[in-house]
C-alpha cells in the first residue's frame, strides 16, 4: 500500500497530525505500540483531570455548609470508584480517536516502529512479526516517559510514576511527591483532597518553579493552607524500600531528616522517546537530548520530521499538535506561520489553579524592558466571592514604552478556561488600553483581566 505520509506514535502530536494530513489529501498511516491517543489522552491530560474534577466535587461536599447545604452523614471517597471513572472517561476519548481516524480514512498498525533505510518504517507487531512500510514523509512524534532519577528508580509498587499514580488499587495513607511542577501539583492536590498525607518535596525555592515568582509563592501558601506539607529547596537523596514503610531521607539546608511514607511518587519530569527508533543509523541528528529540527520541524535527513516532547521546545499536549499542524501544512505545499514559543500557555490544574503565557516579571525584566504591572485580586472580585473562590489574583506585565502586553500570570479558580484570552491579545499585540476598554461580561472572574490592566495604567476601578 502506497502512502503519502507514516506518523510514528499516536498522541496530540501524532493524531492530530494525521487528521490535517488526511483533511490536505494525504493517505496517511499511524503506527500506534499502545493506545490511540498516547498517554496525553489515557494515562495523562485527560484521566488527571477526572480525577481533580472528582476531588473538587468532594471538597465541595465537605464544604457544603459555606454554601447554606446540610448534608447529614459521613462523606467519604470512593477511590476505587473514582479511578474506574477516570479510566472509562479514558476509553471513552480512546473510541472518539478511532472514530476519527475511520472518519478520515487513516490507516492503524499496532506495533513499534523503527526508521531503515530509504524512507521506511519497520514496525515490530505485538506477536513478534515485522512488517515494512514506506512513504516520502515520515513524522516521529513518539512522545516521552516519566524521568527515573538514580536515587528513586521506579518499582511500580513504592516508588511510582504519574501512570501507576492513576490506578492504585487503595488510596496510600501517606505520600511523598517529589517534584512540583504540573504533574506533581496536580496529584499532591488530588491526594491530600482526598485524605492522604502528602509532603511535596520540590528542589528549588518555589512550587511551580517556572511560572512567575509571585504566583509560585501564592499556591505555595494555597497548598499549605488546604494541609499539604511543602518543602522546597529540599531533595530526597535516598529511600529505603525494603520494609512495609518507605524510609526516605530528604535534605535541605537545615539539614537531613527521615520520613516514613507509603508511597513516593516521583514527578521530576519527562524523558524523550528517542532510543531504539532508528535515529542514529538513520541519520537524524539528535541535539541535547533531542532530535535536532528546523522551523517546520524537519530533522537533518530529508523528507524526515519529528515534533512534540522530543523536539526542542515546551513538553505540553497542544503544542505537539500546534506543531503536527504547521508540519504537516508545510509537507502539503501550504505556507504556514512558524509556532511562537514565546505566547504558549501553561496550565496546572489545581485549586487554586494556574495559568501563565508570555514572560515572567523577572524574564522581562533580564530583557531590558521597563515595565508596567497590574494585579487584581480576586478578593475583589464579585463573581470569585459569590463562588466562594478568593484566593489568586491576575497579574499582567506590560512594556512601558509600547503599552503592549508581555506576560500574563494567573492563579484562581477556573483560570484555566481564561488564558485563552490573554493568549489571543499577545498574539494580536494588544495593549494595555485595548484590554481596558474591551468591555467583560459582569459578574465574571474575567473581569479581573480588564481590571489588571486598568491597574497598570493606575485605571483600576474595584481596588
Amino acid at each position: 500500500m502506497n502512502y503519502d505520509l507514516i506518523v510514528i506514535g499516536s498522541g496530540p502530536g501524532g493524531y492530530v497530525s494525521a487528521i490535517r494530513a488526511s483533511q490536505l489529501g494525504m493517505k496517511c498511516l499511524v503506527i500506534e505500540r499502545s493506545e490511540l491517543g498516547g498517554i496525553c489522552l489515557n494515562w495523562g491530560c485527560i484521566p488527571t483531570k477526572s480525577l481533580l474534577k472528582s476531588a473538587q466535587i468532594f471538597d465541595y461536599i465537605n464544604n457544603a455548609t459555606e454554601y447554606g447545604i446540610n448534608i447529614d452523614g459521613q462523606i467519604l471517597p470512593d477511590f476505587e470508584a473514582m479511578v474506574r471513572r477516570s479510566r472509562e472517561i479514558a476509553a471513552n476519548m480512546n473510541k472518539g480517536v478511532q472514530y476519527l481516524f475511520k472518519k478520515n480514512k487513516i490507516e492503524v498498525v499496532e506495533g513499534t516502529g523503527k526508521l531503515i533505510a530509504d524512507r521506511k518504517v519497520e514496525v515490530t507487531k505485538h506477536d513478534g512479526t515485522t512488517e515494512i512500510h514506506e512513504a516520502p514523509y515520515i513524522l516521529i512524534a513518539t512522545g516521552a516517559s516519566s524521568r527515573q532519577l538514580p536515587n528513586l528508580m521506579q518499582d511500580g509498587e513504592k516508588i511510582i510514576g504519574y501512570r501507576k499514580a492513576l490506578t492504585l488499587d487503595k488510596k496510600p495513607e501517606n505520600m511523598i511527591v517529589v517534584g512540583s511542577g504540573a504533574i506533581g501539583s496536580e496529584f499532591a492536590y488530588f491526594y491530600n483532597t482526598i485524605g492522604t498525607k502528602v509532603t511535596l518535596v520540590e528542589y528549588l525555592d518555589n512550587v511551580v518553579p517556572l511560572e512567575d515568582e509571585e504566583v509560585s509563592k501564592q499556591l505555595g501558601r494555597s497548598f499549605k493552607k488546604a494541609g499539604i506539607t511543602v518543602m522546597t529547596g529540599t531533595e530526597v537523596v535516598s529511600a529505603d524500600t525494603s520494609g512495609d514503610k518507605i524510609k526516605a531521607v530528604l535534605k535541605s539546608k537545615k539539614g537531613e531528616q527521615l520520613l516514613e511514607t507509603d508511597i513516593i511518587l516521583s514527578a521530576v519530569g519527562i524523558t524523550p522517546n528517542i532510543e531504539n527508533i532508528g535515529l542514529r543509523s538513520s541519520g537524524v541528528e539528535i541535539e541535547n537530548g533531542k532530535i535536532k529540527v528546523d522551523k517546520y520541524y524537519s530533522t537533518s535527513v530529508s523528507g524526515i520530521y519529528a515534533i512534540g516532547d522530543i523536539v526542542a521546545g515546551q513538553a505540553l499536549a497542544h503544542v505537539a499538535s500546534a506543531e503536527g499542524i504547521v508540519c504537516v501544512e508545510k509537507i502539503a505545499g501550504l505556507n504556514p506561520q512558524p509556532l511562537d514559543y514565546g505566547n504558549i500557555p501553561a496550565c496546572t490544574y489545581t485549586s487554586p489553579e494556574v495559568a501563565s503565557v508570555g514572560m515572567t516579571e523577572k524574564a522581562a525584566i533580564e530583557n531590558g524592558y521597563k515595565l508596567k504591572i497590574g494585579k487584581f485580586p480576586f478578593t475583589a472580585s464579585g463573581k470569585a466571592t459569590a463562588a466562594g473562590h478568593r484566593d489568586g489574583f491576575v497579574k499582567l506585565i506590560f512594556d512601558e514604552k509600547t503599552d503592549l502586553l508581555l506576560g500574563a500570570h494567573l492563579i484562581g479558580a477556573n483560570v484555566t478556561e481564561m488564558i485563552g484570552e490573554l493568549v489571543t491579545a499577545r498574539k494580536m499585540n494588544a495593549t494595555a488600553q485595548d484590554l481596558i476598554s474591551a468591555v467583560h461580561p459582569h459578574p465574571t472572574m474575567s473581569e479581573a483581566i480588564m481590571e489588571a490592566a486598568a491597574a497598570a495604567n493606575s485605571e483600576a476601578i474595584h481596588i
